[in-house]
């Protein structure tokens, strides 16, 4: 009877740990990209927003500044989640390729701003830790993961750009097909 007991009881704590971890969120997570996202469109909103989006149309019809310029300010200026708004800035076309960038610069801006993806702070804080044991300067770290980062930011945008294009005119192919035959 006792360890039947003992398994309800830790099944239930686990559902409370579970509540106290969403609570916590509910708290800081939140009300942080709340202000933040509060905090950029007010921003976008006294420079006018044609001027803001004229301004990333333009810089964003350039690959370099598409899939690393853009990427890498947004990561440093919001943070993760909140980069991925930028995305808006981009072209349809252009916006899964956006967000490979985005998302892969989640973990090499740790280095200099940890505060960009502070839920994935472990991982960076675990390599770190490994450096630091083997008395090697962090320093040297964030700067070769930040320049690494940048790198394949860039490569991942061109592939997915690459790829997500000639898949989507394969469809529009496909469906024009498709179309013909019903007529």
């Amino acid at each position: 009877m006792q360890v039947i007991s003992n398994l309800a009881n830790g099944f239930m704590k686990l559902f409370s740990t579970g509540g106290q971890t969403f609570l916590s969120w509910v708290t800081t997570i939140i009300p942080t990209v709340v202000c933040l996202m509060t905090a950029v469109n007010a921003i976008i909103k006294l420079i006018g927003e044609d001027r803001v989006e004229k301004f990333c149309m333009r810089i964003t019809g350039n690959r370099l500044c598409r899939y690393l310029f853009l990427p890498v300010i947004a990561m440093i200026c919001v943070g993760n989640p909140m980069a991925y708004t930028f995305g808006r800035f981009v072209e349809e076309k252009y916006k899964v390729p956006f967000f490979d960038a985005a998302i892969s610069f989640c973990h090499p801006v740790l280095g200099f701003f940890p505060n960009a993806n502070a839920g994935e702070l472990f991982v960076y804080m675990g390599i770190a830790a490994g450096i630091q044991k083997l008395n090697l300067p962090l320093g040297d770290l964030a700067v070769r993961y930040f320049l690494v980062g940048l790198v394949v930011i860039f490569i991942r945008g061109m592939v997915t750009e690459r790829i997500y294009l000639m898949l989507s005119n394969k469809y529009q192919k496909m469906g024009k097909k498709e179309v013909a035959v019903h007529e």
